[in-house]
Order: C-alpha cells, then sequence, then structure tokens
C-alpha cells in the first residue's frame, strides 16, 4: 500500500511538473489585442522594448486600463486611453480588467443593468476601478468597494479591445 501510494504521488508530481509550465506559457500567449491593467502606482513606459530605451510616460494610476497590440518577449506594446502607445514590461500589468469613466458630465451606476433601476451613485470622468463583469451594453463595475451598473459606452477597458 505505501509503494502504491508512493507512486501515485510521484505520478502526480510528474503531471503537475508537466502542466503547471504549460499553463504558464499559454497563460503568456494571449492574441492580442487584449485588455490589461497597471500593477503598480507607478508604472514606467518606454519607446521600446527593454531597459535600453528612454522612458516616454511614467503612470501614476494603479488600475489604469491599457489596450495590448503587440507582444515582445517580455515587454508589451500598449496603448492609453489617450491613443499614447510604447512599451511597458509585461511584470508591470495584470490581466485583471480595468476601467475609466470618459465622456462628459457624471455617469450614473445603476442598482441592476437597465436606465430604470435605482440610482445607486455617480462617478466622473476619470474614476478608474475594478470592470466585473458586461452584459447587453451594462457593466458592472468597482470602485473602493462600491458596485454598480453604467453603461458600456462611458468605460474605457470594456468592450472588445
Amino acid at each position: 500500500m505505501i509503494v502504491f501510494r508512493l507512486i501515485t504521488l510521484l505520478s502526480l508530481t510528474t503531471v503537475l511538473s508537466v502542466l503547471i509550465p504549460v499553463c504558464s506559457a499559454s497563460a503568456q500567449q494571449r492574441e492580442v489585442p487584449y485588455w490589461a491593467s497597471l500593477r503598480y502606482d507607478e508604472v514606467r513606459m518606454r519607446v521600446g522594448p527593454s531597459q535600453e530605451y528612454p522612458i516616454d510616460w511614467v503612470y501614476k494610476r494603479r488600475g489604469l486600463p491599457v489596450k495590448v497590440v503587440r507582444v515582445r518577449e517580455s515587454w508589451r506594446l500598449v496603448e492609453d486611453p489617450e491613443g499614447e502607445q510604447g512599451w511597458i514590461a509585461r511584470s508591470q500589468l495584470t490581466p485583471e480588467r480595468g476601467f475609466l469613466v470618459i465622456g462628459n458630465g457624471l455617469v450614473d451606476l445603476r442598482e441592476a443593468p437597465d436606465a430604470a433601476s435605482a440610482l445607486q451613485w455617480r462617478a466622473e470622468p476619470g474614476v478608474v476601478g475594478k470592470l466585473l463583469r458586461c452584459r447587453e451594453n451594462w457593466c458592472e463595475i468597482d470602485v473602493s468597494g462600491r458596485t454598480g451598473w453604467v453603461v458600456q459606452d462611458r468605460l474605457w477597458g470594456a468592450g472588445e479591445p
């Protein structure tokens, strides 16, 4: 019985050692374009895909969504909400979906994905948060623990990249 358990444990270890690198590699091979968000409070965007290139922008906005448009080794060519493009190290990005409120004036966040549902709160352009899910042209968002539904066209980072 002990020999069987040892063989089973060794087999499981072998299977996991093969699968984990495959899963990690496939996670890094996403088809572009795709959405990502800035992982840290300060992220540098460079003019080329290495630390040898000069810094073009320094973002100070954790969670800001960016569109990844090209992949080169451990670097990602991204586009920001203003349309600026540059290279950011993969380690500075997170695959978690974020959003940026865009447009003019306050946007209503509703209790449900329906314009007639109760108003939860309002957000102004420039607010950044987590994109939870979208359906039927509405997205559920989270800003510092406050959630609600907003019309998708008021969010940069929602929908298809």
